[in-house]
């Protein structure tokens, strides 16, 4: 499982790192000065994540019932972050808008899958 999964363990690691790492460690790097452009980068972040989830396991993802049960991992990974970053770390905030953003960025990684799937079966007839 572990072995199937290496990229999306990966993803999440480094998620967990940017999700808990001392707000000072990104003081250095320039952002973009636009307001809630942090819910830009959550909504790339997840739906990355989901996007890896699906890759490795679109031969074992029977159904769309499956898949948005799957979805359900990145958007409690996703809640678990917030919620770590609010009671673990001195320098972070915990926020539920993170969180939608999140699992915006996760719904729409599947909403792709669901609409690219077809095409590409259409495409390879």
């Amino acid at each position: 499982m572990v072995k199937k999964n290496i990229f999306s363990i990966l993803v999440a690691l480094i998620i967990m790192y940017l999700s808990l790492a001392n707000s000072h460690t990104f003081d250095k790097i320039p952002l973009v000065n636009i307001p809630n452009f942090d819910k830009v980068v959550h909504f790339i972040m997840y739906f990355g994540l989901m996007s890896v989830i699906i890759l490795e396991n679109r031969k074992t993802i029977k159904n769309t019932y499956h898949l948005f049960l799957t979805g359900l991992i990145p958007i409690f990974y996703g809640i678990l972050m917030e919620i770590l970053q609010a009671t673990l770390t001195l320098t972070r905030t915990g926020s539920v808008y993170d969180a939608l953003a999140n699992s915006v960025g996760v719904l729409a990684s599947i909403l792709l899958w669901l609409w690219i799937k077809p095409v590409k079966k259409e495409i390879i007839r």
